[in-house]
């Protein structure tokens, strides 16, 4: 994320909790003196968010020092100790909940993230998130799947062609919704890539037909018939050199992940990764 973009988040995050001051930090604590503050693991997982917290305290209070221990991708223990800061005891206490926040909620992502993706790392099939994030905070958690070792889907709606159920339906149907979608990029010079989600063996062959995808989706199959759709589909390359790539997607739980993996599929979406994940417990304790 840039840097602007990323202190564009973190005064609004500021603004949100401080507005006209921290009055009680202000009323008990004198304005000069100095502390050092520590974070502190209370939960086994993966960390992610160091680098924000890092942003964090530098855009806050520049002479703030950040004595940094472990980084963002590490696998952590309870008792770890990821940072310590050492500056005005004002300026961590506004800090903490803030800096708090936004690295528990990043490294629930990479913890569950690690987890769905450890199950499957035997298979040449890839964990992906969804656009199903925390409204301002997406490129956060999106940055998060891939430090627990996941893959990003599309960021959003601009920077790739993803065809669903209501696209085709309110297109005409899966020949339309392609051959509108190629044609649209053509006429608009945009190099994007075209999926398009398939919801039975008919419209896949149909999506085949065309040419067109570059991936095609299984929205809500079992695995029996995701088994027979990537015979279907690796069949077809071989008749007609050109491959696509398949994705599984919808009410895929952990417990029934590495089923579809096994099925041979390229990519499991999973939008539990980013839209109900459990917090990795931390805390920002004075260092006496």
């Amino acid at each position: 994320m840039k840097t602007e973009d990323l202190n564009r988040l973190i005064a609004l995050w500021f603004e949100e909790d401080i507005r006209d001051g921290d009055h009680t930090s202000l009323s008990c604590i004198p304005p000069t003196q100095m502390g050092c503050q520590q974070l502190i693991l209370k939960d086994d997982g993966i960390i992610a968010g160091i680098e924000v917290a890092k942003a964090i305290v530098a855009y806050f209070d520049p002479d703030c020092r950040f004595e940094q221990l472990l980084h963002d991708g590490d696998r952590v223990h309870k008792g770890d100790i990821a940072f310590r800061v050492y500056g005005k005891e004002l300026s961590l206490l506004q800090i903490e909940r803030t800096m708090l926040n936004i690295m528990q909620r990043m490294s629930g992502i990479a913890t569950t993230t690690d987890r769905y993706q450890s199950l499957i790392a035997d298979t040449s099939c890839h964990v992906l998130d969804t656009r199903k994030t925390t409204p301002g905070l997406r490129y956060l958690e999106k940055e998060a799947v891939l430090i627990g070792g996941g893959m990003n889907h599309r960021i959003g709606l601009f920077d790739m062609i993803l065809l669903k159920d209501n696209h085709v339906d309110f297109a005409g149907g899966i020949t339309a919704a392609l051959t509108r979608a190629r044609d649209y990029c053509t006429a608009k010079g945009k190099d994007l890539r075209i999926e398009i989600e398939t919801r039975n063996e008919e419209e896949i062959r149909e999506a085949l037909a065309t040419r067109i995808p570059d991936r095609i989706m299984l929205d809500n199959f079992t695995p029996e018939r995701t088994r027979a759709a990537v015979r279907l589909i690796r069949d077809w390359e071989r008749d007609n050199d050109k491959h696509i790539e398949i994705e599984s997607s919808g009410g895929i739980t952990i417990d029934t992940l590495r089923d579809y993996a096994l099925c041979g599929v390229d990519f499991i979406s999973v939008g539990a990764l980013t839209h109900s994940v459990k917090s990795l417990d931390m805390s920002f304790k004075a260092v006496k």
